[in-house]
């Protein structure tokens, strides 16, 4: 493994010993950039501001300003780098009073070059331990920031967050929420076929093709969001330039560049998943608040399309005809009725859809098998991803499917998965009510731990997205929206009535490490989890409003 480069310095006035260092250390062997010398502390001084060395080897006899006055401004200037001090024998008592300042070590002249040479090797060994760490701790802030940010965009386009947005765009490391995205929308052309088989080998393959998705545009754009929407559909958000939206050329420019882009996405996936794909556009820019009524638009217009390795630019589809846009609305009836419970609607929806039918099938009946066939599809989707259908009765489904041939055998396959759908709802042990109640009841019990959707779901026995669409509808907001509420109000509670430190308080709440916990909580209070309890409890320690500076609030 090749150790992490560093940079140093050398600051001498006697040009020989500069020579002999720059010669005698084997720099390049340890890894180690030499930025520069200089002959006094001043021009040592600017040479440090400007490359920023990890290490500087400084005399402390020098003309204009010695190795005392240098590292002095080195450090009230901000500098953390390691400072290894070359003095002679007479000298040691004065080199001493660099000790406050934090020199590394010291060495005396004559120079003892092997000496020395171990003390750079040991120094730059710790140079580089704290470099690596502060690398890990910047690609986990950036992970979990990336997962938090995947997830709001997910609420966002899926249409399950109420949080205000503005209480997001406080964050000052990112920018997505205030950016505008491009749109493109990735369906499986064979998912009746990939649907079939097992859980596992469904997961594989949606595993396969986003990883491919999160690689296709890699070269070309340092940065987008793949979010996986349902079972083989993807929603790749592609923030745009900060120079704004496109106008006139640019805009027919970027059309051509989302074409492109589209193309590269379906031959990666053919490539390497061996699978085909459509692709919807939506070229024009879009907010966040705009994004699911956008998505559902572009998903209208490809599922509409009945085509195969098709891409369509969300425009082309703003004709599309009377007959498909109804069906759409009688599939997004059916299942918010399914998923609702709500038999009413159900009954008034089938009794649209014969007369939708007869109206269909008067002028083609080609066109009306088709987008049963469709309505078919998009409904078995919609039931898997809220846990409406078990596996039995999916088979029973995609049996039926298989033999219905006409316009009279594809209506009784819709039946048919209506019935499966409603037997299962009405199989459930517990009612939305009772299973939200039992959500909460799990959420106080364990508010303490790293709970995730995942776990919840699991825990109720349904799917992520059926417990995603549950609480919203019951909570009017979302699941982290809630967690995050009652962690702040218990630990609101903690710091008024108990005398523990925030660090522990931050663990029974939920978080970890204090540096997270202290920067939610002064998200959604406006002031540390310290300046809170100090406002109750005058006599705050001073060693925790330190560590909350430190924490960088």
């Amino acid at each position: 493994m090749i150790a992490m480069k560093i940079k140093a310095m050398l600051v001498d006035d006697e040009i020989n010993i500069v020579r002999n260092l720059e010669k005698v250390i084997p720099w390049e062997a340890m890894n180690i950039e030499l930025i520069g010398t200089a002959a006094n502390g001043a021009k040592a001084l600017d040479l440090a501001r400007e490359g920023k060395p990890d290490l500087i080897l400084s005399d402390i006899r020098m003309p204009v300003m010695d190795g005392i006055e240098l590292l002095r401004q080195l450090r009230e200037s901000g500098y953390e780098g390691e400072i290894i001090m070359l003095t002679g024998f007479q000298e040691f008592d004065y080199a001493r009073s660099a000790v406050k300042y934090g020199a590394r070590d010291y060495i005396l002249k004559p120079i003892d070059y092997e000496e020395l040479q171990l003390v750079i090797e040991r120094t730059a060994a710790g140079i580089r331990e704290i470099k690596v760490n502060e690398l890990k701790e910047t690609a986990k802030w950036r992970e979990l920031s990336e997962l938090a940010y995947e997830k709001i965009l997910l609420d966002l386009l899926m249409d399950y967050t109420s949080f205000p947005l503005h209480r997001l765009r406080e964050e000052g490391d990112r920018s997505w929420l205030d950016q505008r995205y491009w749109m493109l929308l990735v369906d499986l052309d064979d998912y009746s076929q990939i649907a079939r088989q097992d859980e596992r080998e469904r997961k594989l393959v949606h595993f396969a093709v986003r990883n491919v998705l999160q690689d296709a545009l890699s070269s070309e754009l340092a940065e987008y969001a793949v979010l996986l929407t349902r079972e083989g559909e993807w929603c790749v958000l592609i923030p745009l330039p900060v120079t704004g939206p496109p106008t006139g050329a640019m805009a027919a420019t970027a059309t051509e560049r989302l074409r492109a882009w589209s193309e590269q996405v379906q031959q990666a996936v053919e490539r390497y998943v061996k699978l085909s794909v459509s692709v919807g556009v939506y070229p024009s820019p879009l907010a966040a608040e705009e994004l699911a009524d956008a998505y559902r638009k572009v998903q209208r217009g490809l599922q509409l399309s009945l085509e195969n390795r098709h891409i369509l630019i969300h425009e082309q589809t703003a004709g599309t005809d009377a007959t498909g846009s109804s069906f759409w609305g009688l599939a997004d009836g059916l299942a918010t009725g399914l998923t609702q419970g709500d038999s009413a609607k159900i009954e008034q929806t089938l009794e649209e859809l014969g007369r939708s039918i007869k109206e269909a099938g008067g002028h083609n009946s080609m066109r009306a098998e088709q987008m049963l066939h469709f309505l078919c599809l998009h409904l078995l989707r919609e039931m898997r991803s809220v846990g409406l259908l078990g596996s039995s009765q999916e088979q029973t489904v995609w049996a039926k499917l298989e033999d219905s041939l006409n316009v009279k055998e594809l209506v009784e396959c819709v039946h048919l998965l209506i019935r499966e759908c409603q037997q299962v709802s009405t199989g459930r042990r517990k009612s939305p009510e009772l299973l939200m109640a039992s959500a909460r009841e799990y959420i106080q019990k364990h508010v303490a731990r790293d709970l995730g959707v995942e776990e919840l779901a699991q825990h109720l026995g349904i799917s992520n997205s059926y417990f995603s669409l549950l609480f919203k509808q019951h909570h009017q907001e979302t699941f982290l929206e809630y967690l995050t509420r009652e962690r702040m109000e218990l630990a609101k509670s903690l710091l008024l009535h108990s005398d523990k430190s925030v660090t522990q308080i931050g663990k029974l709440a939920g978080y970890a490490e204090r540096r997270y916990f202290t920067k939610v909580f002064h998200k959604y209070e406006g002031m540390t989890p310290t300046e809170f309890r100090e406002r109750a409890k005058p006599g705050v320690t001073e060693l925790e409003t330190e560590e909350e500076v430190t924490d960088g609030v």
